[in-house]
């Protein structure tokens, strides 16, 4: 059992203080309490990505969010009851209480198991040319392109194998010999690593259709030109618990109108919006996709992800969640963000100079 001080919120906090104990707990929640010890409620990385969705903000209090009737086990459960108790729910974390409520420590149900390793691959897509960075991708696929002294796909895959995905698969194509000559098995950098060869140009789905019989269970597809420090055990936490066919992380994106908007009806005004703000949700290129996805993308074609997500949509085959991302995301488009990651990384990824 293990102690809960590095886990415990205030009830008033913030959604950006509880998502700082969160991780830096490393335990996937936080736990609510009176000034007591009595337990309150619980909130997860989920909780707070649904509340994010529903319109609230980094700055609001946790109040409204919060769980307020978690299962719970009494300090003399046997180990036992409580694994069995935790796998009929699906919990990975279950507070343990006292006769008066208090509580006096938490279990992690993957201890008690003792932890395999995780076997969900991750599909990293880097066959893309990168034409809009120009000279910088002439000799060098976009994915082998340094940031913080090694290539973005590198970060890509120690960030996979941080959180236990060590079984990584590589969808190449343009200048594919020098990301295999790079990593080749993935032993030098503790995974396994093997490779898609697209003959031609199949888009960001379209590639799966060439390892249908590999990905029999739920499994992560991400662009390979991102950076980011998402947390994969939280994103598959997720799309488990929101039992989706297909999650698709998203990224807030703000667009300031540089001109007020006037809005008519006919030829009168009706009223004038200066320079308005319009709030999107955007794709952020990664993704967690069910096996029973595969059954929608046809052989041999280009096919892109938003095309999947369409079709899962209008066909109605199952739930298409959506994962905000309040983490650092940065799609390396263009030559500006390119220079843009390169000053960030280290920050960013606490790595020193």
């Amino acid at each position: 059992m293990k102690k809960i001080d590095r886990i415990l919120v205030h009830q008033n906090a913030t959604i950006r203080e509880a998502l700082q104990i969160i991780d830096k707990g490393a335990m996937k929640l936080a736990i609510i309490t009176d000034v007591d010890l009595r337990l309150l409620g619980t909130l997860t990385d989920g909780d707070i990505r649904r509340g994010l969705l529903n319109g609230m903000g980094l700055d609001d209090q946790i109040e409204p969010i919060i769980f307020r009737t978690p299962t719970v086990c009494r300090e003399n459960d046997t180990k036992e009851t409580i694994i069995q108790l935790a796998l009929s729910k699906k919990l990975y974390q279950i507070p343990i209480i006292d006769v008066t409520g208090r509580v006096v420590g938490i279990y992690e149900i993957d201890e008690l198991l003792r932890r395999t390793p995780k076997t969900n691959k991750a599909v990293l897509m880097a066959g893309g040319l990168g034409t809009r960075l120009g000279e910088l991708t002439k000799h060098t696929p976009k994915p082998m392109l340094k940031v913080g002294e090694k290539p973005i796909l590198e970060t890509i895959i120690k960030n996979f194998a941080k959180y236990g995905f060590t079984e990584i698969i590589i969808s190449v194509n343009y200048l594919s010999q020098l990301i295999e000559d790079y990593f080749g098995d993935g032993s030098d950098f503790g995974v396994s690593i093997t490779y898609i060869k697209e003959k031609q140009r199949m888009g960001t789905a379209g590639a799966l259709s060439l390892i249908r019989d590999q990905l029999t269970e739920p499994f992560f597809v991400m662009n390979a030109d991102l950076l980011t420090n998402i947390n994969f055990e939280h994103l598959y936490d997720y799309h488990l618990s929101s039992q989706s066919i297909a999650t698709m992380c998203v990224g807030k994106y703000d667009f300031q109108v540089p001109y007020g908007v006037v809005n008519l009806k006919n030829d009168k005004i009706l009223s004038v919006d200066e320079k308005p703000i319009h709030k999107f949700f955007v794709s952020a290129g990664i993704y967690m996709l069910s096996p029973d996805t595969l059954k929608l993308i046809p052989d041999g074609e280009f096919f892109d992800m938003p095309s999947l997500f369409k079709k899962i949509i209008t066909q109605g085959v199952g739930i298409a969640a959506s994962f905000p991302i309040h983490e650092y995301w940065l799609d390396i488009g263009q030559a500006s963000d390119y220079e843009k990651a390169r000053i960030e990384y280290h920050e960013v990824f606490n790595v020193s100079r």
